[in-house]
């Protein structure tokens, strides 16, 4: 069963990374929204913020690598509303394949296209000034809490694409978690906010992961952040699966 879930998915998986491959602009819009923020931020609004490091592309670089995820993850919810709406998922479900490789196929995808996406940002910072001397270890680990953010924000886009009614539906539940990072750590210390906001920006997972990273590039010892970190995105992703599953299974049945 599980050789037959792996295969099954391999094979869809090739087919959505086919559909990326034939119209890269999904890539380069993902990034460009982020990288649009970076200019924004570090050239227009950057001399006025005082972030308490030398460097604000690099105080910056992690929350924008958090908004290049989030503006990501609807590609998918509205991949499969097409695929649910073209029928080609009905299709699916006649032929002798496992049910769970269809949404498998576009998680993995998602993967693939908003880690390659945050690769073109983290390039553009570097053009812009930033620096780090973060070991390979650290990249890894970078690499690591983004990887498992995108998949689990990706498990939550599945959600809107198997329900929505319209496209513009698949697509809309992203725009509250493009805006999360700007109530965080992510672009100013959360220690200047007044406290009801400062409580928010700080006991919400976006802070957790964003400092992290920052801790990560900087070369920091890694402190709670990156446990609490790992322990949102897991929880994060263990509720959409299992939510996602459920409704999936229905809409098939």
């Amino acid at each position: 069963m599980t050789t037959h879930l792996l295969s099954d998915t391999a094979i869809l998986t090739g087919r959505s990374l086919r559909h990326i491959l034939r119209s890269p602009d999904t890539i380069i819009t993902t990034a460009l929204m982020p990288i649009a923020f970076m200019l924004l931020f570090v050239y227009v609004l950057g001399g006025a913020i005082n972030s308490g490091s030398d460097s604000y592309v690099a105080y910056l670089l992690p929350g924008i690598l958090v908004i290049t995820v989030a503006s990501g993850i609807s590609y998918t919810a509205y991949r499969l509303f097409m695929d649910l709406k073209g029928g080609i998922v009905a299709r699916f479900q006649s032929m002798p394949i496992a049910r769970s490789s269809v949404l498998w196929a576009h998680v993995l995808t998602s993967l693939v296209a908003n880690l390659v996406a945050a690769v073109v940002v983290v390039l553009v910072a570097l053009a812009m000034g930033f620096r780090t001397g973060a070991s390979v270890l650290a990249w890894l680990g970078v690499a690591g809490i983004v990887g498992l953010f995108t998949l689990a924000l990706t498990w939550v886009a599945v959600i809107p694409g198997l329900t929505a009614k319209t496209v513009d539906g698949a697509g809309a539940f992203s725009y509250p978690l493009i805006l999360l990072p700007f109530i965080s750590s992510a672009f100013v210390p959360t220690a200047t906010m007044p406290g009801p906001v400062r409580w928010f920006a700080e006991n919400q997972p976006v802070t957790s992961i964003v400092d992290a990273i920052r801790d990560l590039f900087t070369g920091q010892p890694v402190g709670s952040a990156l446990w609490v970190a790992l322990g949102w995105c897991l929880v994060i992703l263990a509720v959409a699966y299992a939510v996602a599953m459920r409704v999936y299974r229905s809409r098939v049945s």
